[in-house]
């Protein structure tokens, strides 16, 4: 394991002169993540149908797991037993967890909000479960994440102003006590030396004034990095940028920045041109289930006729294993109509093989002064059907 110092977390180490994209590094316990960085979504402590080995070999650094999930199963206790979630899903690379606050929205007809926190019903078999800030905290601290979010409300798209402020204001008190848990209990990342990185969370839903409140109340509080919440989650995409150029200005340059459950290879790269680091999506890994495909003009949907005889792999222009190992459209076609788990596979490691590969590209060209050609690159594809 790598030995760091943590008196320098985050480091920018090139700027575009053209937007404010930057390329950093972010120092963990358990390796270094070059930024601007995607992060493979393994909820339930699995990239779904992608192994450990394969996350490597697509160059993955760090990948996200989920709190609420990994909490009501298979339950804390029995991750602790085995080591940890590092040890427990055999993963030596960094690991962000969510604090369960996505869950406030997603799972809203099975929760009741309160000051002191959120009580669900569980999902998996109706029982009584509740999460609130220093819960979220020590359960995080039990995983062992490299990087613990806070504990928040995710509030719904649309929501009017009023309840935007009190969500907002809540989102704020249970920071304070997650910052009050964290310095009491000094959690440690896994069973490393160093010390697990907590990241608050910018909320405010569509309101730029309850943004720029949510973002300076959180900078008070002195986090090791911040994210901009409450976006994709229905409203519109104009909206969703918005809710990003509202908050970034009042974080601080020297932290890194977090676009939570964005987005599309466009998005992405409109985010990072806007000062944002870090990413997560379920995106690459749900459409790949479907049959749909990222590719160098664009996208493609491979249970379309069209593709029946279509002797070429995915993308021509790709290196991932399904495209340079041969497998044609009209195989994979093939195998995901008739749901065969190989199909699966291959378009899932080709769609991650993407979207990392397309954020190295990123950093690559912020390096070289070369990050609005990539700009203008994506924009046009985003065009193309």
């Amino acid at each position: 394991m790598l030995e760091l110092r943590f008196d320098n977390v985050f480091e920018v180490l090139n700027t575009d002169p053209e937007s404010f994209a930057r390329r950093g590094q972010l120092k963990t316990a358990h390796g270094i993540v070059e930024t601007p960085i995607f992060m493979p979504v393994g909820t339930q402590g699995t990239v779904k149908s992608v192994s450990p080995h394969e996350l490597k070999d697509l160059e993955a650094q760090i990948i996200l797991g989920n709190t609420y999930h990994l909490f009501v199963r298979p339950g804390l206790e029995t991750i602790k037993k085995m080591g940890g979630l590092h040890s427990f899903m055999n993963w030596d690379l960094p690991i962000l967890t969510d604090s369960g606050g996505f869950q406030v929205w997603s799972l809203a007809k099975m929760r009741k909000i309160t000051e002191e926190g959120v009580h669900f019903q569980n999902h998996l078999d109706g029982s009584p479960t509740f999460i609130g800030p220093e819960t979220s905290m020590e359960i995080q601290a039990g995983l062992g994440s490299d990087i613990a979010m806070l504990f928040d409300e995710c509030p719904p798209y649309p929501c009017d102003e009023a309840y935007a402020e009190r969500s907002g204001e809540l989102t704020l008190r249970w920071a304070t006590r997650c910052k009050e848990w964290i310095n009491n209990n000094n959690p440690m990342a896994g069973e490393s030396s160093h010390k697990q990185l907590h990241f608050g969370i910018v909320q405010g839903s569509i309101y730029p004034s309850l943004r720029e409140q949510s973002a300076k109340g959180l900078v008070e509080l002195k986090f090791d990095g911040y994210a901009v919440g409450g976006v994709s989650v229905g409203e519109p995409e104009k909206e969703m940028i918005a809710a990003v150029d509202n908050s970034v200005p009042f974080l601080p340059e020297n932290k890194p920045r977090y676009a939570m459950g964005l987005g599309t290879p466009a998005q992405m790269i409109e985010m990072i041109a806007r000062g944002i680091d870090m990413f997560d999506c379920v995106l690459p890994t749900r459409v790949a289930r479907t049959g749909t495909v990222y590719v160098s003009h664009g996208t493609l949907n491979l249970k379309n006729q069209r593709f029946a005889s279509d002797p070429l792999p995915i993308d021509e222009e790709c290196a991932c294993y399904s495209c340079r190992n041969g497998f044609s459209r009209a195989y994979i076609r093939h195998l995901i109509k008739s749901e065969e788990i190989l199909g699966i596979r291959l378009t899932t490691l080709h769609n991650l093989y993407y979207y990392i590969n397309l954020l190295e590209r990123a950093r690559n060209s912020i390096e070289c002064g070369e990050f609005e050609k990539l700009r203008k690159e994506l924009r046009e594809n985003s065009k193309k059907k």
